[in-house]
């Protein structure tokens, strides 16, 4: 919990030493590049002496390097630390060896999540069910999914009790699943997906939403040890 805290605070450092405007601009002229304070100042018209004190900020911020130049040993450059932007991610989840996705019906959305995560994110298994699963599932949403080239199983809805276990990371697309999950199974993460009206351009919605959450989580998982001895080994 410590070291948890501990790289929440150096995040804020660096958010915080993000936050000028100034700031922001001379980190996206360092993107690409080095340069000097010299340059930099040309580059946004911005005095010397305030380019400094920015410059002495992101450094403090650990985001800065400074080196001599080879041709001017009076010269500095400024080089960018991409490892210190990329600390600004939060920490992944580590050792999951499977994700649930949880609505109430398991007839449309999470169906469609566990679809789309089989498709997208290789390494970990996914799963469906529902807290009241429907006999069948939405013919729109088996519909949208062969639209964009994958299948859903018109009979696979399950419920909770019957798929997750306690090694699962369980996803609620859903709000009613999400408050309805607390006791025994309570969800890691929750998706605040609207239920979809009748219309494929509704689900067409729900389909693009859902793509986007996973393909935001999808890189945050590191998948458990495990499996990861197996893929080393295929």
């Amino acid at each position: 919990m410590d070291a948890e805290f501990s790289s929440v605070q150096r995040r804020a450092r660096i958010h915080a030493a993000l936050g000028d405007p100034a700031r922001l601009a001379i980190v996206d002229t360092l993107t690409l590049g080095d340069a000097s304070p010299g340059e930099i100042a040309r580059a946004l018209q911005l005095p010397t002496n305030l380019v400094a004190h920015h410059v002495n900020v992101l450094d403090d911020a650990g985001l800065l390097e400074r080196g001599r130049s080879e041709g001017d040993r009076r010269r500095t450059y400024l080089r960018l630390r991409p490892d210190v932007l990329a600390s600004l991610v939060p920490p992944p989840l580590r050792d999951v060896s499977r994700v649930v996705f949880v609505c109430t019906h398991n007839s449309a959305r999470s169906q469609l999540a566990a679809a789309l995560w089989s498709h997208r994110a290789a390494g970990i298994p996914a799963a469906s069910a529902g807290t009241h699963p429907a006999a069948r599932v939405n013919p729109r949403a088996v519909a949208v999914a062969r639209r964009h080239g994958l299948v859903i199983n018109a009979t696979g809805t399950a419920h909770v009790a019957d798929v997750v276990t306690e090694a699962d990371l369980v996803v609620a697309v859903c709000d009613n699943a999400h408050e309805d999950l607390t006791d025994g199974v309570r969800p890691r993460l929750h998706w605040s997906v609207p239920a979809p009206e009748d219309t494929d351009a509704a689900f067409e919605a729900i389909f693009a939403d859902l793509a986007a959450r996973i393909d935001r989580l999808a890189p945050a998982l590191h998948p458990a040890a495990a499996q990861r001895a197996g893929a080393d080994h295929d």
